[in-house]
């Protein structure tokens, strides 16, 4: 039995991962990263559009702050997140956006004097300040008040990742490469490693360390077409749901993307929209307007969607060998712009679909890309179960995000919670010992060569690739943008089926070795268990909240469901998770639940909203008129982070108005 030993065990290679790893060699720890790929290849390398931070550099952000974007944030969560993280998050996205670019991010920047750009489908210009030149530049994205969205042309996530690999390289961190982490050795109250299998030589290792942090990414594989990678299928989140310990949250909370293309589902930025791309029609209309008047294309994603979907029920989709699908129309942009700021989607239309953007319009329509829920974590990232397991990026339920995320806001998170979680990683590896049971190693390495072995050597009838295939179909057809309550059961049951049949799988392949067939048989059982937890979810929450939309329940419940799912497993022989609720607590809100700005307002109110808005008004009163905005923050819902991240963030309206003040002075 092989073991390795360190302080800082890292599953999971992508900005998230790579993050927490750094401020864990930071530190002085021993660190370690485990990875089914090699860093630079991760799915971080995906995101184009790029990271939210309050900046305010350009004239289109002026006046944005940590205050505008976490209300952004919240009121894009519809009311599902966890308010002081995202307090938390929205102060500290500036300093990782500085951080970034000090490792060498090459991030667009502003450029004094007068531009053009395309706002509501038309070319206006506008003027950037002489004192922006240089800073660090912003485009539009859906949901936001203001401009904030930094960005790399479109490889903004392909520069961050080389960045913060190279960052990891400089300190030395190691990467065990194409490592695949499938069982977490704990003893129901600490977690204590986990046992990874070699993708080369199948052979079992067990990594032994003070802490251990999932990183692993969503869980959009367990879909039929999805925009993320092929190696994002859940294993992290299942890896803890089969402890029997550890919860997930919200897992069925699953964001769309309106702009994926058609067929092969490969992401085009929102980015487009940001700039000024427009939504058409089968018959070239731009029908955006007839439903976000506001918004538009840039209304949240989740909304996006929706219309989208409900005007192709309407007829009014194209056409194709692969299903209706809508326009999305980046010409007027440019050809200038498109190739120098939409470089990616440019190379995408190319390669992939064989057409030239800056004269043709993308096929697209929406496509499963993001996942909110995830290994549901504390405000420090730990499991509350499980002492010692940390998560964090997509992989987690910090819960940030709450029922949809924001354009921007996933990169963001990837680097800032990263940061944030990172130092609590390390002050856990500096205030516990490193513990190690070897029977409880044992046992573990047992139970996963059993596992193997049972694979290899049995007689079972299932084919992995079957089921896997029959999963995406189930999980496609009745867990997709618009769920009731037959076609969730029908999934529910589907899955249930499913689940039961892979307890007879078949692996044709013996070799132990580099074993692709193998691979996919010992991931098949979890993703259907974390498909399951996606399924029974959604069919048990009866409302509609951000990206879980019921046709049968329409309305956003906050009266029964200001709430949170808990999944976890209950023992093997289940054939479903255990679901229990966490509810959101009104009395402690900043910001209390209320109207989001699509649509019509059909939420059923919670009964403290209007106590808490009462409370918070009787507060802000109390403060006076001359307290500033931090004063009132810190009055109506403190939050608390890591020394070093806590002082307040300048920006160039702080230095203009200081600017100013002295020369009147």
């Amino acid at each position: 039995m092989k073991i390795i030993y360190t302080d800082s065990l890292v599953v999971g290679a992508g900005l998230a991962g790579l993050r927490v790893a750094i401020a864990s060699k930071e530190r002085g720890l021993d660190t370690l990263v485990l990875s089914l790929i090699p860093a630079k290849r991760s799915h971080s390398a995906a995101a184009q559009g790029g990271m939210q931070a309050s900046l305010g550099n350009t004239v289109k952000g002026m006046g944005d702050n940590e205050d505008v974007h976490f209300q952004d944030t919240v009121k894009g969560s519809d009311w599902g997140c966890d308010q002081t993280v995202a307090r938390m998050f929205a102060h500290c996205a500036p300093k990782a956006v500085r951080e970034l670019a000090n490792w060498g991010v090459p991030w667009t920047r502003v450029t004094k004097g007068p531009r053009q750009v395309v706002v509501n489908a038309e070319k206006v210009t506008i003027e950037e300040a002489e004192a922006a030149h240089g800073l660090i530049n912003a485009r539009d994205f859906g949901g936001t008040k203001k401009w904030r969205t930094c960005y790399t042309a479109d490889g903004t996530g392909h520069s961050l990742l080389y960045a913060v690999d190279n960052k990891a390289i400089s300190l030395g961190i190691p990467v065990h490469e194409r490592m695949e982490a499938l069982k977490i050795i704990h003893d129901g109250k600490r977690c204590h490693g986990v046992i990874a299998r070699c993708l080369i030589t199948g052979e079992l290792r067990a990594y032994i360390a003070k802490s251990t942090t999932i990183a692993t990414g969503g869980y959009g594989r367990i879909y039929e077409v999805s925009t993320n990678a092929i190696i994002c299928e859940g294993i992290g989140q299942a890896m803890a749901l089969e402890t029997g310990v550890a919860t997930l949250g919200n897992m069925e909370a699953v964001q769309f993307h309106p702009t994926a293309i058609v067929p092969v589902g490969i992401l085009t930025t929102e980015g487009c929209r940001g700039d000024g791309g427009l939504l058409r029609d089968v018959d070239g209309h731009r029908f955006m307007p007839d439903y976000e008047p506001e918004k538009k294309e840039l209304a949240s994603r989740d909304v996006v969607s929706r219309r989208m979907t409900e005007h192709m029920r309407k007829g009014k989709g194209v056409d194709s060998p692969y299903g209706p699908h809508l326009w999305l129309d980046i010409t007027l942009l440019g050809r200038e712009h498109i190739e120098t700021n939409l470089r990616e989607v440019q190379e995408i239309c190319e390669y992939f679909l064989g057409i030239d953007p800056a004269v043709d319009w993308i096929p697209v329509r929406p496509t499963q890309h993001y996942s909110m829920g995830g290994i549901r974590t504390d405000a420090t990232g730990e499991s509350p179960q499980l002492k010692g397991l940390f998560s964090v990026g997509e992989a987690a339920c910090w819960d940030m995000h709450g029922f949809n995320r924001l354009g921007g806001n996933s990169l963001a998170e990837t680097v800032v919670a990263g940061m944030i979680i990172g130092k609590y990683v390390a002050d856990f590896g500096e205030n516990n010992d490193l513990v190690l049971d070897t029977s409880l190693v044992e046992q573990a390495m047992g139970e996963l060569k059993s596992e193997i072995d049972e694979l290899i050597d049995g007689e079972g009838s299932e084919s992995p690739y079957v089921l896997k295939q029959e999963m995406q179909r189930i999980m496609m057809d009745y867990v997709g943008i618009f769920r009731n309550g037959p076609e969730l059961d029908k999934a529910v049951e589907g899955l249930k089926a499913l689940l039961a049949r892979s307890r007879n799988l078949i692996v044709k392949n013996k070799k132990r070795h580099a074993n692709p067939e193998l691979v996919e048989a010992l991931r098949v059982r979890r993703m259907i268990k974390v498909a399951l937890t996606v399924a029974c979810g959604a069919a048990a929450r009866t409302e509609s909240r951000g990206a879980h939309a019921r046709e049968d329940y329409p309305q956003r419940n906050d009266r029964d469901w200001l709430k949170r799912t808990l999944c976890r497993w209950p023992d093997a022989n289940a054939l479903e998770p255990e679901i229990h609720y966490e509810d959101l607590d009104v009395m402690q809100m900043e910001l209390p639940p209320g109207y989001r700005g699509y649509g019509i307002d059909n939420t059923i109110p919670h009964p403290d909203t209007a106590k808490r808005e009462a409370e918070i008004a009787i507060k802000l009163a109390e403060l006076g008129e001359h307290a500033d905005r931090y004063e009132q923050q810190q009055a109506l819902m403190p939050f608390e982070l890591p020394e070093e991240l806590m002082p307040k963030n300048e920006r160039l309206i702080d230095k203009l108005s200081a600017h100013v003040g002295e020369k009147n002075s």
